[in-house]
């Protein structure tokens, strides 16, 4: 909830005063787009997370997970809508549109399979829907990298807030190698964890050792 919000005020934008400084208050933070971000934060992961917990479960633990998503997705369809909507009503541009429509789609389409009880497809939409989200906020924030909300002129652009070159050159082979062993790895991850598990599974215990004579 907490990078919600924090990531709202900075599509939103915070006081920064020429010296590129931050000047405002800790309860200017607090505004209602930023908290709303936040709760959709909140909502949209726990919704994730539920789905994933149902999807990789069997027994009563992947009943009460599935239970859990069908509820979440309720408040969390609104509450993104709304989220999103206001994103691109306020700081959107016009390509951005597509995002905020592939957005909501995906969660009524994650609603939906919750009921049928599809996990594997809910568990792509709400990621669908969490990319399109993300793309919509660094979309509409483009090119600043955080709006000053006292001048335009004092925002921290993606010019005056670069590193330097050389910088730069060396973040782009360390990610160019990096990021592919990143994602092999995760992949891996997932095909050696892929089948579901249930606590019919969880050996029964055998009490802890009381110590020998």
């Amino acid at each position: 909830m907490l990078w919600g919000v924090a990531f709202a005020n900075i599509v939103r934008g915070v006081a920064i005063d020429e010296d590129k400084q931050y000047v405002g208050g800790f309860f200017d933070l607090l505004n209602p787009y930023a908290l709303l971000g936040g709760v959709t934060t909140a909502l949209v992961f726990a919704l994730h997370g539920a789905v994933f917990i149902a999807l990789k479960t069997a027994g009563d633990v992947h009943e009460d997970a599935v239970k859990l998503a069908r509820r979440l997705a309720i408040p969390a369809i609104p509450v993104a809508g709304g989220f999103v909507l206001w994103t691109q009503l306020a700081y959107g541009k016009d390509w951005t549109w597509t995002l905020v429509a592939v957005a909501a789609v995906s969660l009524v389409v994650v609603a939906a399979l919750t009921v049928v009880e599809r996990e594997g497809w809910a568990f792509a939409f709400t990621t669908v829907a969490i990319m399109a989200t993300v793309v919509l906020l660094f979309g509409s924030l483009f090119p600043n990298v955080m709006p000053s909300t006292l001048d335009p002129a004092w925002s921290l652009t993606i010019e005056n807030a670069s590193s330097s070159p050389y910088t730069l050159k060396v973040m782009t082979w360390a990610a160019a190698i990096m990021t592919p062993v990143v994602l092999i790895y995760q992949g891996w991850t997932y095909w050696v964890f892929r089948q579901r598990i249930s606590t019919g599974q969880i050996p029964r215990s055998i009490g802890l050792p009381i110590g020998t004579k």
